[in-house]
């Protein structure tokens, strides 16, 4: 079983092309989850804004409380969107594209391996024989 996941049998610009296609998908991986975390935000937000209208109106100040209620609770953050709608546009119409086009690359060009840009810079960079420097885990052949 080998431990080589360098794949020497791809040209660098190959590897190179694949390891800027997975560096684009992560950077996309953390954008959606800075997305969700807007969505829940947003979401958390509009309940603590709900909790203000309430004591608002408690404390006798009907007509702003009222203001809020109509103008801004439950109010589209974008033209006819909440954030749910958002992200699911974002999943639908990007995310899994980006996703799939990933997957794509890395099947036609290197047999579905990932992270073969990294894997050879982890056989440059890494110390032959030192502890903590192994190649790494026997892969099923």
């Amino acid at each position: 079983m080998s431990t080589d996941r360098s794949r020497p049998d791809l040209d660098d610009t190959t590897v190179e092309g694949l390891g800027k296609l997975s560096e684009a998908l992560e950077t996309i991986e953390q954008a959606r989850g800075q997305l969700y975390g807007f969505h829940q935000h947003s979401g958390k937000a509009d309940l603590l804004l709900q909790d203000a209208v309430r004591l608002l109106r408690e404390a006798g100040h009907t007509t702003l409380a009222d203001d809020i209620e109509r103008d801004l609770v439950g109010r589209n953050v974008i033209a006819d969107r909440w954030t749910f709608q958002i992200v699911e546009d974002y999943d639908a119409n990007y995310w899994s594209v980006f996703r799939a086009f990933d997957e794509r690359a890395r099947t036609e060009l290197a047999d579905g391996d990932r992270h073969v840009f990294e894997a050879r810079m982890k056989q440059r960079e890494r110390s032959a024989g030192h502890p903590a420097h192994e190649a790494g885990p026997a892969l099923s052949e």
